[in-house]
């Protein structure tokens, strides 16, 4: 065959095609198991951030063992119709659905003989998702520990969600008030109620909205577990 000839560059191109896209298909095949158990490790540290467990360095499996003791399922009525497969369930995806027909997952922690319980949050950002979870004390009504991500919020303004400058303004707060979720973000120095509301973030507006939008709406589906006290 002519190796000059255009049929032969469009073989040699199809067959290189193929090639490749085989290697990449059996490379994403081989890393997909590794690649889910470090999604599942990297859930399980956020958990554990949210009741103040610091994971570096140690066994991120291990510890969830010790300190998650369930991992419920609630109906918005906040009955609890499942005591396992909470942690399987997806946040975003339970948004999503009708309010009567949403799975709500529950995590129920032992903190130095304490009970915590552990609400999974998601929501909007600036530029994407932004998610996280709330700890609370055996109380549903104080905050023991917060954790918050983000898909792409801007360094050094929205991004500042994750720090711990921004985390530790919850620790203690109020949740309820009324019986309505109060804990909220406000406009960085406009706080009115430090029960139960954090400064947001300076520069960082439409984020700090995004996080407490996200809590209130999340925290609300949750309103009948929280206050059956």
């Amino acid at each position: 065959m002519n190796t000059n000839s255009n049929s032969y560059t469009l073989i040699y191109a199809s067959v290189m095609v193929v090639i490749v896209a085989f290697l990449l298909a059996f490379i994403s095949s081989s890393l997909k198991n590794k690649q889910e158990e470090n999604i599942r490790l990297d859930k399980m540290k956020q958990i554990l951030a949210a009741i103040n467990v610091d994971t570096k360095g140690q066994d991120v499996q291990a510890l969830y063992n010790e300190y998650i003791k369930d991992a419920e399922i609630l109906n918005p009525a906040g009955e609890v119709i499942q005591s396992t497969g909470g942690f399987e369930i997806n946040m975003p995806v339970e948004m999503a659905k009708p309010a009567a027909e949403r799975q709500l997952p529950l995590f129920i922690c032992e903190v130095n003989g304490q009970t915590k319980y552990v609400i999974p949050l998601s929501g909007a950002g600036l530029w994407g998702p932004i998610w996280g979870y709330v700890g609370l004390d055996d109380n549903k009504d104080t905050v023991y520990g917060v954790y918050f991500s983000h898909a792409s919020e801007t360094p050094g303004l929205g991004a500042e969600i994750t720090t711990a400058k921004f985390k530790d303004e919850f620790l203690g707060k109020q949740v309820m008030k009324n019986g309505e979720v109060a804990l909220a973000v406000e406009k960085f120095g406009k706080v009115t109620d430090p029960t139960c509301q954090v400064d947001g973030i300076s520069g960082g507006t439409i984020t700090s909205l995004g996080v407490s939008t996200m809590i209130k709406e999340c925290m609300s589906l949750y309103i009948n577990f929280l206050t059956n006290k």
